[in-house]
């Protein structure tokens, strides 16, 4: 009794030491181009040994990292690579099942068909009188009625059934094609599955954290922007753009996003010296002879420069492209998303918010008369605190999509946004003088005069700002000059530090006219010519 007693301690102690388990995946931080996965192992007190199963092989091993809580030691860790058609992924097993069972039901509609078949080619030769027996025919008219009929009867029962199981067996195929074609791509997807076993001593529970880096995933910023003009705010939402095609779904994980890029090279820059070897000159002397064979150096050498192999064609290798960041910053920034995210292994782009905030603008209509007569209406307020990356941002005015456009929250110290054309505000151009000629006491230079006025007139029922700027002709030569006229003059000078860019800020009433003039005379060499103008 006593040595059951102890057979029994001692199998269940041998249960507790070693446990096979999966790993789900618990967080996700996305890089561009990368990913880091996060894998959580529930450990009990008196383990051994943990067997993490269900771990796909598309992570290099270099970049695998345990951690443990405290009262776990970790120890050895061994891995095990198994080959994907001795343990197919579960959605090609699914596929395989549903393509076998239509198969059988082909099969089974094929027999129904065959025997339909030879129905139908018996009663051909019993209604042509083929028989091998040589019968003779019935004699008598009702019974030759009858047989007619059972003929005619049994004939087309025989086609219908041909017939339905021609249609059926049609549709089964088209079902067919399109379970193996998704069974193709799963197969090609599908990887090597991974087993890590690892030993530990856990006096007490707790967990163990395995991560290791993927690539095959990415993200980048995408943006929100709404303005609502009654009130003069705009509404600004970061959102991401995320997309993944590691072979593995993530199913209801954590997700973190950085703009650091692990798989860049850690290598600090190691330079040669730059010698110089200085060597008098040397008589050239032309010899005709066979050339050496080469040393064993040199044949070394153009070993080590053949071109590398190939690797073998992965099957995961498609036209999928991770998304990527573009940014200039020193260090890396995390966004953690509020809420978990799912996200399948298909390569599909999908947008998750992460903060919203309302931001108190300033409302103007920006034209450009001598590029075009369209208004375009523009809002501007400080930038926003914290690191903004340059993305793709989409704009809506008062509710309404108006367009999108690139934005780059670096290349200006202000937040400016422009929310479409505003088609209460018309502008005209009226050419009041524009002539070319020569000039000077001997008609030595040539000269040009361009005369402009730009009209504005506001249609909205409450005041506008506007700003018109205008781009006036500069000298970079000095056999060029330039004499400029401004009525009204321009209360902008050097917009945005851009050279010879004026401007005009001016506030319009309802349904009032504004009235710009411009006047250049450009003087040049009659040799020549001036290029811009």
């Amino acid at each position: 009794m006593a040595r059951t007693q102890q057979w029994t301690i001692l199998l269940a102690l041998a249960a507790t030491s070693a446990s096979a388990v999966e790993a789900p995946i618990q967080a996700v931080t996305l890089y561009p181009g990368s990913a880091t996965v996060e894998r959580v192992v529930q450990v009990t007190p008196g383990m051994t040994q943990v067997e993490i199963t269900g771990l796909l092989a598309n992570f290099s091993t270099d970049t695998l990292r345990l951690q443990a809580d405290p009262g776990i030691q970790v120890g050895q860790v061994v891995t095990r690579d198994q080959g994907s058609a001795d343990s197919p992924s579960p959605r090609a097993a699914e596929l395989e099942a549903k393509a076998q069972a239509l198969q059988d039901h082909i099969a089974v509609i094929d027999a129904d068909y065959k025997s339909a078949q030879l129905a139908h080619a018996y009663l051909e030769r019993l209604g042509s009188g083929d028989n091998a027996a040589g019968r003779a025919a019935p004699g008598d008219a009702k019974t030759l009625l009858a047989t007619l009929d059972a003929i005619r009867k049994g004939g087309s029962d025989a086609l219908e059934r041909m017939h339905n199981a021609e249609v059926r067996k049609r549709v089964l195929v088209k079902q067919l094609d399109v379970v193996n074609r998704e069974l193709m791509k799963a197969r090609a997807g599908s990887r090597e599955n991974r087993t890590m076993t690892v030993s530990i001593a856990a006096r007490q529970p707790g967990r163990l954290l395995l991560s290791y880096q993927v690539n095959r995933a990415g993200w980048k910023p995408t943006y929100r922007a709404s303005l609502d003009s009654s009130a003069s705010t705009v509404e600004l939402e970061r959102m991401a753009a995320i997309s993944q095609k590691t072979g593995e779904d993530w199913s209801n994980v954590k997700l973190r996003l950085s703009t650091g890029q692990p798989t860049l090279s850690v290598l600090a820059p190691d330079p040669s010296p730059w010698l110089l070897t200085w060597r008098p000159p040397q008589e050239v002397v032309t010899k005709f002879a066979y050339a050496p064979a080469p040393s064993i150096q040199m044949r070394s050498d153009a070993r080590s420069i053949r071109p590398m192999a190939s690797p073998a064609p992965q099957a995961e290798a498609d036209d999928y492209i991770a998304p990527v960041v573009e940014t200039q910053g020193s260090f890396s920034t995390e966004y953690e998303v509020p809420a978990k995210v799912s996200l399948a292994s298909d390569g599909r782009e999908i947008s998750v918010g992460l903060s919203k905030q309302d931001l108190k603008v300033e409302q103007r209509v920006r034209i450009a008369p001598r590029n075009s007569n369209d208004a375009v209406l523009t809002a501007q307020a400080p930038r926003p605190d914290g690191v903004w990356i340059a993305g793709q941002v989409q704009l809506r005015r008062d509710g309404s999509y108006v367009g999108a456009q690139h934005w780059d929250p670096q290349a200006s110290e202000r937040f400016s946004m422009a929310f479409g054309r505003d088609p209460l505000v018309r502008v005209a151009v009226e050419n009041r003088n524009e002539k070319s000629g020569q000039a000077g006491l001997f008609n030595r230079d040539n000269q040009r005069r361009i005369a402009d006025t730009y009209v504005v007139t506001s249609f909205h029922r409450q005041p506008i700002d506007i700003l018109l700027l205008e781009p006036m002709p500069v000298s970079q030569s000095d056999k060029v000059t330039v004499k400029t006229g401004f009525s009204p003059e321009p209360t902008v000078k050097e917009w945005e530090q851009r050279r010879g860019l004026v401007g005009w800020e001016r506030r319009l009433k309802p349904n009032e006219t504004a009235r710009f003039n411009v006047d250049y005379t450009i003087d040049y060499p009659k040799e020549g010519s001036v290029q811009g103008l």
